[in-house]
């Protein structure tokens, strides 16, 4: 199922079972998939145009007053442009806010540069307080969402719109604080965020045949990154890659990197190098922004090099 309709699901049944949860859209209920709820809970739904710091700001008031919004737009528009009213209106001052960034990084495809949120995390992430999510599959999705709208406190999740292969069982248990350990390994540790998650297993177990053993950790809480398991799983095996739609400043990779200070592990990245997207479908944006199985298999090389 596509992941805007997970998340659409999910979200009608919070408001289903709590009619203080409302969503706030910038003329996108369409493109994010919630444009049927309208008709369900036309009290709590608002179409706010195409103006998303007038969004935030609503939600940051709806929220003072014991409701528990959730606000959605294109990644870039969620974040970059409302900066300071995430910063200021939402999470200074206490409000319970849960911010939704639909088709983070290069998944924004055809739009182009100018909608490819590739620095959302890294714009945020320095906000003190402020929890960053990004789900893997519908799975994960499915389980956090009543987890996210039952924090108290503001959250800002990355949301890929379409399919995405499943990764985890249907009895899986999601913790928001904790990174899952996908598979086992003891030469490298790949870390990985988001889209690239199940293109990373397929790589592990590609490289497996080759004698190299690779362990998978999801990091699907990119702020707080739990730290523990990051530390845990370096020292484990001694050498590190990050992988993420994202670019690999401010993102995934530096997340991971404060967390090592103090270790003298190798960490190699797989992310955007530090540029603005361009306009093309994923696996033409994954070629020329070195993201693709071939070039995670590389770097899990090298870091095993730099052992």
């Amino acid at each position: 199922m596509e992941m805007r309709k997970v998340y659409a699901n999910a979200l009608e049944e919070l408001m289903e079972k709590d009619d203080r949860v409302c969503l706030l859209d910038a003329d996108l209920g369409k493109a994010s998939g919630t444009m049927g709820l309208r008709e369900k809970f036309p009290d709590r739904i608002y179409d706010c145009g195409i103006a998303e710091q007038n969004m935030a700001s609503i939600a940051a008031g709806l929220s003072s007053y014991g409701f528990k919004p959730w606000i959605e737009s294109f990644t870039p528009f969620a974040t970059r442009r409302i900066c300071d009213q995430v910063a200021i209106s939402i999470v200074y001052a206490g409000q319970n806010v849960k911010i939704v960034g639909t088709d983070p990084g290069i998944s924004a495809e055809i739009n182009g540069g100018t909608h490819q949120g590739t620095d959302d995390v890294g714009t945020l992430r320095s906000i003190p307080g402020l929890v960053i999510f990004e789900p893997v599959d519908e799975v994960q999705l499915k389980a956090a969402m009543p987890v996210l709208n039952d924090y108290e406190g503001s959250v800002y999740m990355r949301l890929f719109r379409k399919e995405l292969p499943v990764v985890f069982p249907e009895d899986y248990k999601f913790d928001l604080f904790k990174a899952d350990v996908l598979r086992e390994g003891t030469d490298v540790t790949i870390f990985v965020t988001g889209l690239l998650t199940a293109d990373v297993l397929e790589v592990a177990k590609k490289l497996a045949g080759e004698g190299i053993s690779c362990e998978v950790v999801n990091v699907h809480t990119i702020k707080p990154v739990d730290a523990e398991t990051v530390i845990a799983s370096a020292r484990k095996t001694g050498a590190a890659v990050t992988v993420e739609n994202h670019n690999i400043v401010g993102g995934l990779h530096s997340a991971v990197l404060e967390a090592l200070t103090r270790e003298k592990i190798p960490v190699v990245p797989v992310g955007i190098k530090d540029r603005f997207g361009e306009v093309g479908r994923i696996p033409y944006l994954r070629e020329v922004m070195g993201m693709t199985n071939e070039d995670i298999a590389k770097a899990v090389r090298e870091a095993i090099a730099l052992k």
